[in-house]
């Protein structure tokens, strides 16, 4: 019988050690206590190479590890301020939205009688992401009342808030004609001196509209690494399980860890596990490039008669694009996207996204700065009124999620998003006018405001 989920990571956990030994012997490169170097590309004996590489000077490594150093083992989600020269000109609620590219996967799963293939399509759509998330440039936190919307992409309609700030957190939904997605993002980091580890507290759930099936998500944790010194570079190692909580069909996929010289780095194996923990489906693949499948027996080995095939494969990217950005990227953080009369508080607006976005690092470090200022004095204000902020879009539930990394107050979508782009739509054709459509509306003019309702105070 193929090894089942638990007691060691999958039946492709035993690899793992042996990739992964290498990661506990460049401790004390260079005389820095407790820091680690790795080139995913080479050995143990590459480490000291590395660590003269990467995108900052001599005199900056120094600078940020002595900065840093003293945050060694602490959670710094949201208590060190960053050089906007390490970030992209996108926020975390856009790169949210990234998940959406491949949303077609979820079209066949939704349309599939098959339950094991419905699993194969949907883990692989959750799979996509990463191509994206293996970028090494930081998202712009979202300032609390931000938003995102998202239009024109498979009929989604996608809308995302910033419902809390300490600690930082996310909620967003999406929907068309075969799905709905909710998630309530959270992360806990563990700072390690040259790389930090992400713990995803999230909860993501995905409803097929078909026969109403609920699949629900746990993903592996995220690895920086190089932060300081050497090329940063992003591994997931774990499993990833997506668990079909109507039927107690799940996948259970196992993201390699990288070793010596990239031995195992991208890929991911595992199978599709029917209720009673049968291997039905094994799948394999690199989650940076494509994912195939095949039909197996008990003893998880493939089918005689069968052949693998694949079922998802990266898009063609831009050549050369300095963030690393796909073309759907491109559309994310692009004005196409966005609907009529888009809300005063969407991330696009943010003039240190926008300064970034054209190559001014001095006005988007600043303009990032004033934002945050902005957000201490709504907050001061906001306190000594007695005001609590509420979300617009998403409602705080009493359900409390446990995950293995710890427990996460859900946030439930309350639908006044869809009713409020009904009203705006049966307004616009009403006037049977164009003039508040993002053509014929310079979106550079519209200031962002993420503190424009009634329920928050405010800016002194």
């Amino acid at each position: 019988m193929a090894q089942k989920q638990g007691g060691g990571g999958g039946f492709f956990s035993s690899l793992a050690s042996s990739l992964s030994n290498f990661k506990n012997q460049v401790n004390g490169l260079l005389g820095y206590e407790g820091l680690e170097v790795i080139n995913p590309e080479g050995g143990t004996e590459d480490a000291e190479v590395e660590a003269q590489r990467g995108r900052w000077k001599q005199e900056d490594r120094d600078g940020h590890w002595k900065m840093m150093q003293k945050y060694v083992g602490a959670d710094i989600t949201s208590m060190v301020t960053l050089p906007v020269l390490i970030f992209e000109p996108m926020t975390m609620l856009q790169k949210m939205a990234e998940l959406m590219e491949y949303s077609h996967l979820l079209e066949l799963a939704d349309e599939c009688e098959d339950p094991h293939m419905r699993l194969v399509y949907a883990a692989s759509w959750f799979i996509s992401v990463y191509y994206a998330l293996q970028r090494t440039w930081k998202p712009f936190n979202p300032i609390l009342g931000e938003t995102y919307e998202m239009v024109n992409h498979e009929g989604i309609t996608f809308i995302a808030e910033q419902v809390c700030h300490h600690p930082p957190m996310s909620a967003a939904h999406a929907e068309n004609d075969h799905f709905v997605y909710d998630i309530t993002s959270k992360v806990k980091t563990k700072f390690l001196g040259n790389s930090l580890d992400i713990y995803p507290l999230g909860r993501s759930r995905l409803k097929l509209k078909k026969d109403g099936v609920i699949l629900e998500l746990v993903p592996p944790p995220t690895k920086v690494n190089n932060l300081i010194f050497g090329r940063t570079w992003v591994d997931s190692p774990g499993e990833m399980v997506l668990t079909n909580l109507t039927t107690g069909d799940k996948v259970v996929l196992y993201f390699q860890p990288c070793g010596w010289f990239g031995a195992g780095r991208y890929e991911v194996d595992g199978y599709v596990y029917n209720a009673d923990e049968e291997p039905k489906v094994l799948m394999t693949g690199k989650w940076n490039t494509s994912m195939s499948y095949q039909p197996c027996d008990l003893d998880g080995e493939p089918l005689s008669g069968t052949e693998l095939k694949e079922v998802w494969k990266v898009a063609e990217t831009p050549a050369n694009d300095k963030f690393q950005y796909t073309h759907f990227a491109h559309k994310v953080n692009s004005f196409d996207t966005a609907p009529p009369s888009l809300l005063a508080s969407d991330s696009r607006l943010r003039s240190d996204r926008y300064a970034l976005e054209k190559g001014d690092l001095s006005k988007a470090g600043s303009e990032k700065s004033i934002l945050e200022e902005k957000q201490r004095s709504e907050k001061r204000t906001r306190e000594a009124k007695g005001q609590k902020f509420v979300p617009r879009w998403f409602d705080m539930t009493e359900e409390v999620a446990v995950t293995p990394w710890g427990d996460l107050e859900i946030y439930e979508y309350n639908g006044k998003y869809s009713k409020h782009r009904e009203a705006i739509d049966v307004g616009n054709s009403n006037s049977n006018s164009n003039s508040n459509t993002n053509e014929d509306a310079d979106i550079t003019k519209i200031e962002f405001n993420p503190w424009q309702y009634g329920n928050v105070a405010e800016t002194e």
